[in-house]
């Protein structure tokens, strides 16, 4: 066995280059505070779903696609059809696929063997010795980590002066939980290993005789053993390289994990040993999918391809338009699938309402601090780096912001007294029973988290007027509004008002940064009614009427309330105008309450949808953007009048008017990879809960403010909670790779490809599928990856005539 000296510096830097290798093999998981959807399989997005299948089998145990049986009843109801089959089939690269669609058919008749990881030193010894020794790592590196990484929440917190590993060897060279549990001499054992981690990193490389073949898949399931604190260090990793830094995090972690392992190695290495060679020789070998990875690959497709088919007929419908008439309102909204349902409705109840889709956070990339706070909030896309800085004053001045502050303090010191080891058992006793009106009040649901209220947020420092007016143009022309301006133009951001919910930032606005959108919308309309920049606008060709008034709003997900912010600007002249809207909206929050309360478990119509958002032990207050299968970047007018049943995330887009096909460019490379994040966090969450999901909500409890574990202790759980994709009897969300449906020259899409490797990657590997619209609405050309497009007319035929008047 090839054994690895430390004291090799060039030896040392391979090493950094596989464990890194693995810790990008890891998603990012974002504190609760400000959580959004991430792609699970970030890390191999240049793999296909096949070669992701035997990664993973080796590395986890878990899979990537649904059971077999899954895709058995779809054929057997005919929801995917053997034309789907055949096709994807014919789709798949790899040289291992069945030889014909009779070889398939035979195929999917049968159940692959159960998956199992490759073992680790853990698992081996604890079959050896009978310990669980992965539940106790689990257990000690969760306690250790929940207070590494605190957010506020424990009243006595680990001091953060060290990195990870040094921070950790402090603390475990005097643990005695593992000696107790049959570890021996394991605190020596992690003072005597190497101070500086990258030392100790390559001295248990050696002790554990890897070779170098073995070494990043091998590291890859360690850092999978640790859960979502793997996930938590890679976040840290993003957010210093987002800032053009570095972080160590991860490698630490992964450091740790080694260390645990040699020792282990050291106990139980006469009976494991060889068992342990086997799984360096596993480890060695090139990952490749077998013969059942790529059939559920192919099976995966062909669904894929069935749900396609039933959006080509949705598209193809001929609808019969009256003649269209000016608008009087027109409403953007974030291209999220719950504005899908919403928009529908409002555009039903009166024909001059005119609605567009935009990404949230409507262009703007604020680090914000809301009122009475210094905690600045970037209330933009995860993707990208904060481009200017707002604050929200107050009509009052800057007395009544100090008082809200130390207003503030005080409740937080009311609240760490109440919790305090000496005080909170006395604290119960005396004071207890006046909570008995909260408790009551709570319990009834008679309760509610208020609406975003604070003063008109603004930018501090200002953009001069020049970057204001450039600013106000490039956010138009993105958002294709750039002429037929209604008198009363509604921006709607989005967020949820929900109780008792450790995941309520992730039921809020995804490309504001796990935040309700109100402060971008905001933003946004003071920018657009400012005379100086409509002023400025006209030399760029945008001529905004003096009559055209912008209000920002908020669309309560949860409830379908929508909240207009007139108080921050004059609306004499608009009163009427706005009262109309009001009313509008109303009656499509019913509408789309009524729609959306079909799926609800127990929702029995208007006012039980409302309800959920004040009911404490609900753990579905909504489905979120569970269901959520294609974006589309099109003129309304592909889409006005059919149902898309809030599983379409919509962006208007005229490709006629993008000069240069910048706005096409930045559609393909911003809102679609994040839509991407969202559908694949669902699709994960679907396929592999215990690996990608949140796990039971039931058994939910907050460590450090940054996530959840399930009970006591353990590893903590990123992705989606069990409840957010499942309703107790069946899978809510239907796991399916997101369909990008552009209408745009298939040579300009090509050319965003060619120049954006990483978002090239995610078509090629098909972990997202891309088609061209035509001139008639639609689906006509399909990307199939290495920069080539084959016609799909004959595989999406026109659907029989349907009239349907809109």
């Amino acid at each position: 066995m090839l054994m690895i000296p430390t004291d090799n510096s060039q030896t040392i830097a391979q090493l950094k280059v596989a464990a890194d290798g693995a810790a990008r093999a890891i998603p990012p998981v974002w504190p609760l505070a400000s959580s959004v959807a991430v792609n699970p399989y970030l890390g191999q997005t240049g793999l296909t779903l096949a070669e992701t299948a035997a990664l993973m089998a080796r590395v986890s145990g878990t899979p990537v696609t649904m059971p077999r049986q899954w895709y058995r009843d779809r054929i057997a109801t005919g929801t995917i059809a053997e034309a789907d089959l055949a096709a994807a089939l014919a789709a798949s690269p790899h040289a291992g696929k069945p030889s014909s669609l009779a070889a398939l058919l035979a195929a999917i008749a049968h159940d692959p063997a159960p998956i199992k990881a490759v073992p680790t030193v853990a698992d081996l010894a604890a079959k050896a010795s009978g310990i669980d020794w992965p539940g106790v790592i689990a257990e000690r590196f969760g306690a250790w980590a929940g207070g590494y990484f605190d957010q506020g929440q424990a009243l006595w917190a680990a001091p953060r002066g060290k990195g990870a590993y040094a921070a950790w060897q402090a603390v475990a060279s005097h643990d005695l939980t593992p000696e107790i549990a049959g570890l021996t001499g394991f605190g020596s054992f992690v003072a005597d290993a190497p101070e500086r981690a990258a030392e100790a990193l390559a001295s248990a490389v050696s002790g554990l005789e890897l070779p170098p073949a073995a070494l990043e898949t091998y590291f890859h399931s360690l850092l999978v053993t640790l859960g979502g604190w793997a996930h938590v260090a890679r976040y840290e990793l993003w957010q210093a390289e987002l800032a053009g830094k570095s972080d160590e995090t991860i490698t630490d972690f992964l450091t740790i994990r080694l260390l645990w392992e040699q020792a282990l190695l050291n106990r139980y290495g006469a009976e494991i040993g060889r068992g342990w060679q086997a799984t360096l020789a596993t480890h060695e070998e090139p990952v490749a999918p077998n013969a059942d990875q790529i059939i559920d690959a192919i099976l995966q497709e062909a669904a894929e391809r069935a749900g396609q088919s039933a959006l080509a007929e949705t598209l193809s419908q001929k609808l019969v338009r009256n003649e269209r008439q000016p608008p009087v309102l027109q409403a953007a909204f974030c291209i999220d699938v719950r504005s899908e349902v919403f928009r529908r409705a409002l555009e039903s109840v009166d024909r001059r309402v005119q609605t567009l889709g935009f990404a949230g956070f409507f262009g703007l990339t604020a680090s914000h601090r809301r009122y009475a706070s210094d905690v600045a909030e970037h209330r933009l896309p995860v993707l990208l780096n904060a481009g200017l800085t707002s604050r929200t004053g107050s009509a009052k001045g800057d007395g009544d912001a100090t008082q809200a502050r130390h207003s503030a303090r005080a409740e937080r010191a009311w609240g760490r007294f109440k919790l305090a080891a000496v005080s909170s058992f006395a604290f119960v006793e005396a004071a207890g029973p006046i909570y008995i009106g909260k408790l009551l009040k709570d319990a009834l649901g008679l309760k509610a988290n208020p609406v975003p209220r604070d003063p008109k947020p603004f930018a501090d420092p200002a953009p001069d007027a020049a970057t204001r007016v450039g600013m106000a143009a490039s956010i138009l022309g993105a958002m294709s509004l750039t002429t037929e301006f209604a008198p009363l133009v509604l921006l709607a951001g989005h967020g949820a008002n929900v109780v008792n919910n450790p995941h309520a930032s992730g039921l809020h606005c995804g490309a504001c940064g796990g935040y309700s959108g109100e402060v971008n919308a905001r933003l946004l309309a003071g920018l657009l009614n400012d005379p100086e920049v409509r002023a400025g606008l006209i030399d760029r060709g945008i001529v905004i009427p003096r009559s055209t008034l912008f209000v920002a709003a908020l669309h309560d997900t949860t409830t379908d309330a929508v909240t207009l912010y007139t108080e921050d600007q004059p609306i004499d002249a608009h009163r009427e105008a706005i009262a109309q809207a009001e009313e509008w909206l109303a009656a499509a929050a019913v509408l789309t309450r009524s729609e959306r309360a079909l799926r609800l478990p127990r929702a029995t119509g208007d006012a039980s949808v409302i309800k959920r958002s004040r009911d404490w032990s609900e753990t579905r207050a909504e489905w979120a953007l569970a269901g959520c299968k294609a974006f589309i970047a099109a003129p309304r007018a592909r889409t006005a009048g059919r149902s898309l049943e809030g599983r379409a995330f919509l962006h208007d887009y005229v490709w006629r008017r993008d000069e240069g096909f910048g706005v096409l460019e930045l559609i393909m490379t911003a809102p679609v990879v994040v839509a991407s994040w969202i559908s694949l966090q669902y699709y994960g969450s679907s396929v592999a809960p215990q690996l990608f999901g949140g796990g039971n909500k039931l058994l939910h409890n907050v460590v450090g403010g940054i996530g959840v574990i399930e009970g006591n202790g353990g590893p903590l759980r990123a992705g989606l909670p069990w409840q957010s994709v499942h309703d107790g009897h069946k899978l809510m969300h239907e796991p399916l790779r997101l369909s990008v449906c552009i209408e745009a020259p298939r040579e300009a899409m090509t050319a965003v490809l060619e120049k954006h490797a990483g978002v090239r990657a995610l078509f090629d590997n098909k972990w997202l599928h891309l088609f061209a619209i035509d001139d008639e609405g639609r689906l006509a050309w399909r990307y199939a990856g290495d920069l080539r497009w084959e016609p799909t007319l004959e595989a999406f035929p026109a659907p029989a005539a349907t009239e349907m008047a809109i």
